[in-house]
């Protein structure tokens, strides 16, 4: 990988870890706000799907919505099969963020949504070895 490239995702990297961080802090205070906390499990999860796709491909789309991510990456890579289920994390990004389709997830859900975003950036970064 040269050297631009590889700045171009270890800056993805931050951007996505410090999503996860955001979210885990969240989930690590006395009264969680699991809207915000799902929110930034989206993001993490958009992020390092995104990264993975400029490792390979060496661009990205202006995309949000992780089902169509997802199958890009599976284009790449057959093996990102093994994350479908992750698809509607792309409502947290949407619909969480404006009173018209009002929704709050319960602790349990936000707990998911972290764990899924766990899992794609090990998934993602076990490709980038």
């Amino acid at each position: 990988m040269d050297e631009g490239l590889k700045d171009i995702i270890d800056k993805w990297i931050i951007k996505a870890d410090n999503d996860l961080k955001s979210a885990k802090q969240g989930l690590e205070c006395d009264e969680p706000v699991t809207d915000s906390i799902c929110f930034h499990c989206q993001q993490s999860v958009e992020k390092y799907l995104k990264l993975f796709l400029q490792s390979r491909l060496n661009k990205t789309g202006r995309i949000h919505n992780i089902a169509v991510l997802l199958q890009q990456c599976i284009a790449v890579d057959a093996t990102f099969e093994n994350l479908t289920g992750i698809e509607h994390l792309t409502d947290y990004a949407v619909a969480l963020r404006y009173p018209d389709v009002f929704y709050i997830p319960d602790l349990e859900e936000a707990k998911e949504a972290y764990n899924q975003a766990l899992k794609v950036k090990d998934f993602v970064l076990e490709r980038l070895k």
